[in-house]
């Protein structure tokens, strides 16, 4: 049976079929009273002339059927009101068998009508089930469709999940809500579950989208939520307010998807390789900084790489705490070993003791110090951080005759005007010298543009500022940079592990650069508001600007040299191989490093930068009015 030639019935042949089906019942339903009152399959040569009633109140009956119209009853609209709908006519069908009895003087039993109606009221009602349930299977029979949570088990979201099962393309999973009391409840028919199930959900692909339902929250509260929500592993849209319902707006139009990629003015870049998982399969691999935002997406995508085992190396407790807890139980149910250690990149000791214990084969150098203002006012600690701890963990690595070791760099290490890019360039040229003394280890770079949603980025910023009311904080009307999304980013660093062949540099084609100013003003409509700005009227959410910070670009660069680029087997990935200090150079730069940081003399320290850095220059601090 095809469920296109079903759906495909006229109205009047639908419901000719239901008339058909409750008139059935009738005669149906008052046989099985008689049966069940005398205890007998053959109960009608025990009523004398009480058979009579059978024809009678099926012809009865079917009048009650039109006149309460349970024949134009939807199937995929059965609800409260339906079932009241179709209790009231059993109820006027006891009644009418009542009354028949006694006018006609049949001597049935007096509870023959009751358990007439009562069992027409369950067949009806069980009917309509059965073929809801018998048209689900077979509209879904062979049919793609997406899985999806509910976000809010309110009316809306019960209302939410009436009309998506009605959808061919989506299939609603499951409920969740914020409300302790509702879960493990089951509300139309799917149970709710607590907020903190949908990022392991998400990361296994047993939902795919998440759909918020809840239109009368506050806009505040809202955005906090979406915020949240942005970081798993999925799509988000959000069901519109209420406003937008009663003015006839339909719901499928007004499910608006929130994500990063949105604030994107390109296509994000499939990097779903298959054969780079055979990289990584039977593996040991370390991830430094496993608990920050590119860590702990790297450790998510690995485990569709089917490693032997997740080293997480992680000097914040907390966020060792967090990563393990989400990923140990996804691990276990994959087969995957996951090891935790706390431990940070500047205490060599530590970092070669759990490359020993642990055996690590592959090496994902996350961890850094990355927040420009941050480390232009700590850079003795940013340098120490970013330049000796890259160094301690490469040796320790080299020294541990590890396949590969892949350096998470950045754009800004290009031709610097901030510490925080000075240090990560120089970390660069570590790995290049250790390179050219490696017989075994592999070494390579992958530089990263802004990644929208990692922790500090443009992203979370914005919306938190968007939150509050705004105004949203611009350094500079021309301000461009380069822009990924935490899964380019994290599957990027995958890629450059399986392509590496020894000192290259990494970047992902992003295209042409965007400006901030356009982020922040695409953000705000995307939250539903109209960008304020100088010298126009109208709009709610404010756009300042605040003059660029110390060390601030107006605009950045993924390549010291053009003409290095290289091609490699994907064609959005590109690799260069850029000119490299000596070895004693080098050894010369983390010698006088060293004596710096023992010291304690930032100033030397930025000495040292303009001397070994190639283009680094102070950025002048430019205000804007």
């Amino acid at each position: 049976m095809d469920y296109s030639v079903l759906s495909n019935l006229s109205r009047s042949s639908k419901r000719f079929i239901l008339f058909t089906l409750d008139t059935a019942l009738i005669p149906a339903s008052l046989y099985l009273a008689f049966a069940l009152r005398f205890g007998t399959g053959w109960p009608l040569v025990l009523v004398d002339r009480s058979w009579l009633l059978l024809p009678l109140l099926t012809v009865l009956g079917a009048g009650c059927i039109v006149y309460l119209r349970l024949h134009k009853i939807k199937l995929n609209a059965l609800e409260a009101r339906s079932i009241m709908r179709i209790g009231a006519c059993a109820a006027l069908l006891t009644v009418v068998a009542i009354v028949a009895s006694y006018v006609f003087d049949f001597h049935a039993p007096r509870s023959v009508p009751v358990i007439f109606g009562a069992l027409f009221f369950l067949g009806a009602l069980l009917s309509r089930l059965a073929l809801l349930a018998l048209l689900g299977v077979l509209e879904s029979r062979g049919r793609p469709s997406v899985p999806v949570a509910v976000y809010g088990a309110g009316s809306a979201g019960i209302q939410l999940v009436s009309a998506l099962r009605r959808s061919r393309e989506v299939r609603p999973v499951l409920f969740v809500d914020d409300n302790p009391s509702l879960w493990g409840l089951i509300v139309s028919g799917l149970a709710v579950a607590r907020p903190d199930r949908l990022e392991a959900m998400a990361a296994t692909g047993r939902i795919e989208r998440v759909l918020l339902a809840m239109p009368s929250v506050p806009r505040t509260q809202l955005n906090a939520l979406l915020t949240r929500l942005a970081k798993l592993n999925c799509e988000v849209q959000v069901l519109p307010s209420y406003v937008d319902l009663i003015s006839g707006k339909n719901i499928a139009e007004g499910l608006r998807t929130v994500a990063p990629n949105e604030l994107l003015e390109r296509d994000a870049v499939d990097l779903d390789i298959p054969d780079v998982a055979k990289a990584y399969a039977g593996r040991v691999v370390m991830v430094t900084g496993a608990g920050g935002s590119i860590g702990s997406e790297l450790c998510r995508r690995l485990l569709n790489c089917r490693p032997e085992r997740i080293v997480l190396y992680e000097q914040s407790e907390i966020g060792l705490y967090e990563i393990d807890r989400e990923l140990r139980p996804l691990a276990q149910d994959a087969g995957i070993g996951v090891s935790t250690r706390l431990g940070s990149v500047t205490n060599r000791a530590r970092i070669e003791a759990v490359m020993a214990e642990e055996r690590v084969e592959i090496v994902l150098h996350a961890a850094a110090y990355k927040h420009v203002p941050m480390v232009e006012e700590n850079e003795l600690e940013g340098a120490r951080n970013n330049v000796l701890g890259t160094q301690f963990v490469a040796e320790a690595a080299q020294a541990a005759g590890v396949e590969r070791f892949i350096l998470i760099s950045t754009d800004k290490a290009v031709r610097p005007t901030n510490i925080m890019g000075a240090t990560k360039r120089m970390a660069e040229l570590v790995i290049q010298d250790l390179q050219t003394r490696s017989s075994g280890t592999k070494f390579a770079m992958v530089r990263f543009g802004n990644v929208m949603g990692s922790s500090g980025s443009v992203l979370p910023l914005f919306q938190r500022q968007i939150a509050r009311g705004g105004p949203l904080t611009v350094t500079h009307p021309e301000v461009t940079r380069f822009f990924m999304t935490i899964p380019e980013a994290s599957r990027l660093v995958l890629l450059a592990g399986a392509y590496a062949e020894g000192g290259d540099v990494f970047v992902l084609d992003m295209g042409q650069p965007m400006k901030i100013i356009d982020v922040a003003r695409r953000l705000i409509a995307l939250s539903g508001h109209r960008a304020k700005e100088a010298g126009s009227e109208g709009g709610d959410i404010a756009i300042e600007i605040t003059g660029l910070r110390p060390g601030e670009k107006l605009y950045e660069e993924l390549l010291i040299d053009d003409a290095s680029l290289r091609t490699t087997p994907h064609e959005k990935i590109l690799r260069a191989q850029e000119a490299r200090l000596s070895q004693i150079e080098v050894l010369s730069m983390l010698k006088e490093l060293q004596e710096i940081l023992n010291s304690g003399d930032a100033a030397a320290l930025r000495r040292l930068i303009s001397k070994r850095i190639e283009g680094y220059h102070v950025q002048k601090t430019v205000g804007y009015s």
